[in-house]
């Protein structure tokens, strides 16, 4: 750094000698925020599937439309296999003709590429 004034490297020392330490170079040097660190650390512990999980609950009515929100839920995703609970046996059958296109919504609305297939179960 170029001293810009004959001062410059006196007031250096004097703050130095004060203070007990030179000045840091750069004041956010070596600060994370702890934002960049809970995705990893999510990701670690295996938590993401039961965040994504919990997303879908949310938007599940968007997804799959008020009729069939009504009769079914998203109850589990492991694996990339999201679990949905259907309450009767002909709500099963309608989705499962609409699997590919349900799953296509739901992969678009994941964005992150987790959920590769879907599997009903009646209860």
């Amino acid at each position: 750094m170029k001293n810009k004034h004959p001062l410059d490297a006196i007031r250096r020392k004097v703050r130095r000698e004060w203070r007990g330490f030179d000045e840091p170079l750069d004041l956010n040097a070596g600060v994370h925020r702890a934002a960049e660190f809970v995705d990893e650390i999510v990701r670690l512990v295996g938590l993401s599937d039961g965040m994504e999980e919990q997303r879908l609950r949310a938007i599940w009515g968007e997804l799959a439309g008020e009729y069939v929100a009504k009769g079914s839920e998203p109850v589990s995703l492991k694996k990339g296999v999201l679990t949905i609970r259907v309450t009767q046996p002909t709500m099963k059958f309608h989705l499962e003709q609409m699997r590919g296109s349900l799953l296509a919504k739901i992969q678009q609305a994941a964005a992150n590429g987790k959920i590769t297939s879907l599997r009903f179960t009646a209860g």
